[in-house]
Order: structure tokens, then sequence, then C-alpha cells
């Protein structure tokens, strides 16, 4: 009974966390798109500073981690200092500001489907720099993947779709996305090399000094030099209210999801994160395809179930990798 007990909970847990990861990410995604397409007042404006958006989910995150430190720690020290972050504060800093830019140029759907597919550049780069030596199946699902992006690019968007995009370039969103692929993997490689080296750094240690220098160089980019918009902002902010609330919605789903995902990893490990926030960019697309009135083909829906089935058999190669190493450790 006490087993059941604790196996219940392990289940309702996860379902917790299931939820937390999906609400906050989808309704946040909702918000992404309404603040790159929506015409906001009587004026009709756009809101043109999307690299506003992430300076704002830095300071967010700044103040969450802050007092999550403050609220959570045991006062340990031994963590990564605050200025190791420095590097990858740089990568961490365009790599956003590019994947959210390119919301201009490509619809909500296309630019989640491209950022899917981080699997591409880092076994591309594994693969000619490193020399390692990928398995069929990993083939096969970067195929999947890469052929279902292609393949979602090339076939013709709705003209309704289209009309919602501030300056409609796809080559040039799809371009954006990949950089921004490319950062995020200089982040993460640099992340890895500091919490190798500084084992006792906790999550909530790496958001602090990740969105303290994210806030440093935005708050540079944004104010600081000389064609910056963030006065323009703050301005626009305050002519349209409606518009400053769904940015400070915005920011605080991205807090709230960090919680969930850290979370996640901690009590089920990164597998089972990777496999919710994968389901949860699928139903990104088919909630905004339902609700933001982007309207996808049928050949563009079989697109989108060639890159998520590609995704999927990724995620259950890794688990039966995992499956396998914990049975040796057994034996």
């Amino acid at each position: 009974m006490e087993a059941h007990g604790s196996g219940l909970r392990r289940v309702l847990l996860l379902s917790f966390c299931v939820a937390g990861i999906w609400a906050a990410y989808i309704y946040q995604g909702v918000l992404q798109e309404t603040l790159s397409t929506k015409k906001f007042g009587e004026d009709g404006k756009r809101f043109e500073h999307l690299a506003f958006l992430n300076l704002a989910q830095n300071v967010i995150c700044l103040v969450w981690s802050y007092i999550m430190i403050k609220l959570w720690s045991n006062g340990g020290s031994g963590g990564a200092p605050w200025w190791t972050y420095w590097s990858a504060g740089i990568t961490n800093t365009i790599g956003p500001a590019m994947g959210i830019e390119a919301l201009k140029y490509i619809s909500y759907p296309a630019q989640v489907l491209a950022k899917s597919s981080k699997m591409i550049p880092v076994m591309l780069m594994g693969s000619l720099v490193y020399g390692i030596r990928y398995t069929l199946p990993e083939y096969l699902c970067t195929f999947l993947v890469a052929g279902g992006v292609s393949m979602f690019a090339l076939l013709k968007t709705s003209s309704k779709t289209i009309s919602k995009l501030a300056h409609p370039n796809a080559p040039l969103g799809y371009g954006l996305c990949f950089l921004n692929l490319a950062f995020d993997g200089f982040t993460n490689a640099t992340q890895d090399s500091i919490t190798a080296r500084y084992p006792k750094t906790n999550a909530w240690d790496i958001m602090l000094g990740m969105n303290l220098w994210g806030t440093i160089y935005n708050m540079v980019y944004m104010f600081g030099l000389p064609h910056g918009s963030g006065f323009e902002a703050v301005q626009f902010c305050k002519t349209h209210p409606e518009a400053a609330w769904d940015i400070l919605m915005y920011c605080l789903c991205g807090a709230v999801g960090q919680n969930f995902i850290f979370l996640t990893i901690s009590r089920f490990g990164s597998l089972a994160n990777t496999t919710i926030t994968t389901t949860r960019k699928f139903v990104s697309i088919v909630v905004s395809s339902v609700l933001s009135g982007n309207p996808l083909s049928s050949k563009q829906w079989g697109c989108v179930s060639m890159v998520f089935g590609g995704l999927s058999y990724q995620i259950y190669l890794k688990w039966r990798k995992l499956q396998r190493m914990q049975k040796k450790k057994k034996a």
C-alpha cells in the first residue's frame, strides 16, 4: 500500500508538471504571437520592438530567481560565481532576440517547427567537427525533422496568415530561426561547462546568472546604443496598456514555466522534460491554428506530423539507451 501511494504521488506530481509546462508555455506562445501580429489601440499600430520582450523576460526572471534563492536556498556555497556567465549571456541574448524577431517574417507555427529542428545543427557539428558517428535510426530522425521543416517552408502560406505578418519574408525568418539554434547550442555547451566546473551550482544559480547578464546586455542594446528602441517600446506600452499587460503576462509565463521545467528535471529527469516540452510545441501549433486564425493546409499538417514523428522517435531512442544503461548498472 505504501508503494502504491508513493507511485500515485509520482503520477500526480508528473501530471502537475505537465499541466504547468503546457499551460505556461502554450499561453506564452499565444501572447508572443499576439504581440507580433496584433494591431493595438484605435491607431492600429503594431508592437515593432519585439527585442524588448527579451529584456522584460530577463528582468522578471532575474527577480524571480533571486526570490527563489532567498526562499529555498540552504545557504550553501560553491556554486558558479556570477561573472562566469558573461559569455553564455551574450549568446543567450542574441539567440532569443533572433528567434522572436523571426515572427515579423514567418508565422508562429513555422517558427515553432524551425526551432524544433535543434538536432540538425547538433548532429552536423558533431559529425563534421568532432567526428562523432551516429546510428541509422538517429539519421532517420534527422531526415524526418529536416524534411518536414523544409517541405513546410516550401509550401505556400495562406494569404490570411501572410496578411498578419509585419514584414513577410520566409528566407529571412527561417534564417533567423536557425541562427537562434546555433547560438542556443553554444549557450547550452557553456552552461554544461560551468556546471561541470562548479558541481554545486543549482538551477536557480544558473537562472540568476544568465538573466543578470541578459538584463545588462539587453539594457545596453535597447537603451544605450544610438539606434536602440527601448524608449519607443516604453512609450508604446504607456499609450497602449493592453500591450503592456500582454508583455507582463508573457514574462510571468516564462518564469513560471522555468519553475516547472526545473521541477520536472529534478524529479523525473531530462528525458521526461524533453517529452513534455516536445508535445507542448505540437499543441502550441494546434492552438495557434485554431485560436489565432493561422489555417494550415493538409500538406502542412503532414509536414508538422513528420517533424514531431522524428522528434518522438528520437525520444524513444533516448529512452531505450537509458534503459540499457540502467540494466548495465544493475548487472
